[in-house]
């Protein structure tokens, strides 16, 4: 697998988990920046899924 297809994949498994972070655990109040916006949260963690997938050498 590529290195620009393994980071790929890594960024989208990441926004899917920031999204279902941010629909069922997220923050209700609004109070938290990352947890309350769905938009934030599934950017923030398709970045860390893709950092995370970078680290990997095939």
């Amino acid at each position: 697998m590529s290195a620009v297809l393994r980071i790929a994949v890594g960024a989208v498994a990441g926004g899917l988990v920031g999204f279902l972070f941010y629909r069922y655990v997220g923050c209700r109040t609004g109070a938290c920046p990352i947890a309350g916006n769905p938009w934030i949260s599934t950017a923030w963690w398709a970045l860390i899924g893709g950092l995370f997938m970078s680290g990997f050498k095939s």
